[in-house]
């Protein structure tokens, strides 16, 4: 059962009108039992978690002076009247250390994909699930806007519908597509939110407008994954980036996507890149470093590099020993990571 949030500020109210350190740590020590690791229950329904709570009691409890620890006292009041927030995402910035599930540093590691939902593995240019689900989280607002240019098997559609954000998809594949929307038909819905995958060719000069199906001109987060030019081939149809005939045409390709993005993306708002390197006749393509370069052409701010790890993809499961035999003798290295670029859109 959790404890009422009113009560809890009363108690610290008194607290911050007592002048004795011993006579604090007191209190402060039966609160602590009382809390142990239950939440802290709102009269709205929200909840503030008791293990967050503990810790700052405990920061108290340490405390040397009366002068620290109603320093401490004062802040965990405020943090639990005031709600501080920014225009792009849903964080309460006065109750941060609860946000521990968001990632702020620039190595991604994760062991598996999230398999949750609806989420399968069954696309060879899919993605996992806790990218998306990190870059909403990090920079949109509940009922907010996401374009996926390459949405492929639906993962950030997934994710819109379980974080309560709106989500459109363009597919050039109709086969991929089609599967695609019958596994974002069958994940939950809790916040009533849109999503829709749109067949066609994100490079189209006809994108942006309102004759190419989408619902609106107006996106707050942008999620790109292309492929990695031609490591996997997709399809036969030469607007697929994947059939880019060197490295050259990818990036003009992508480029143009990224232009088409561009005409519906708010200013000031985010564009997200993931994609990894590659190596052609026994050369090291930096392909995300050159994509990096072509978007910031266009009008916009590199925030962060982010280096993600994988393990293992569909193409080398099962092959670990051959492709350190093939590394060993052609002296490369096997890749184990890609990258994930942010983006700002500039307000001129």
């Amino acid at each position: 059962m959790n404890i009422r949030l009113s009560d809890f500020i009363k108690t610290l109210n008194k607290l911050r009108k007592t002048k004795n350190l011993s006579s604090i740590k007191k209190q402060i020590t039966g609160v602590k039992t009382k809390i142990a690791l239950r939440n802290l229950g709102n009269e709205n329904g929200a909840a503030i978690r008791g293990d967050i709570l503990v810790s700052e009691l405990e920061q108290i409890l340490k405390s040397q002076t009366q002068q620290r620890a109603l320093y401490y006292i004062n802040r965990l009041h405020k943090s639990l009247k005031q709600t501080k927030t920014n225009p792009i995402n849903d964080l309460n910035l006065s109750r941060w250390k609860e946000y521990d599930n968001i990632i702020t540093d620039s190595l991604w590691l994760f062991d598996k994909r999230d398999s949750t939902g609806t989420h399968l593995g069954w696309y060879w240019g899919n993605f996992v699930p806790q990218i998306p689900h990190q870059l909403i989280s990090r920079f949109t607002k509940r009922g907010d806007w996401i374009l996926d240019p390459f949405c492929g098997s639906g993962t950030t559609l997934i994710e819109c519908k379980k974080l309560g954000r709106n989500g459109i998809g363009v597919e050039l594949n109709s086969r991929v597509a089609k599967k695609a929307r019958q596994l974002i038909s069958k994940e939950q819905n809790p916040y009533k939110v849109s999503t829709k995958i749109v067949t066609g060719d994100s490079h189209n000069p006809q994108f942006a407008t309102r004759n190419y199906q989408l619902p609106t001109t107006n996106f707050q987060l942008a999620i790109l994954h292309p492929p990695y030019h031609d490591i996997i081939k997709f399809s036969k149809n030469r607007s697929d980036l994947s059939n880019a005939k060197n490295t050259d045409g990818f990036l003009s390709m992508l480029g143009k996507v990224v232009d088409n993005v561009s005409k519906v993306l708010e200013k000031g708002r985010h564009l997200a890149l993931v994609i990894g390197d590659k190596y052609h006749k026994r050369e090291w393509i930096p392909l995300g470093f050159y994509s990096m370069n072509e978007i910031l052409k266009r009008g916009y701010t590199l925030k962060s590099i982010i280096v993600k790890n994988f393990e293992e993809t569909r193409g080398k499961r099962g092959q670990k020993e051959l492709w350190r035999y093939r590394a060993l003798s052609g002296g490369f290295y096997i890749f184990k990571h890609e990258y994930i670029f942010i983006f700002q859109k500039k307000n001129h």
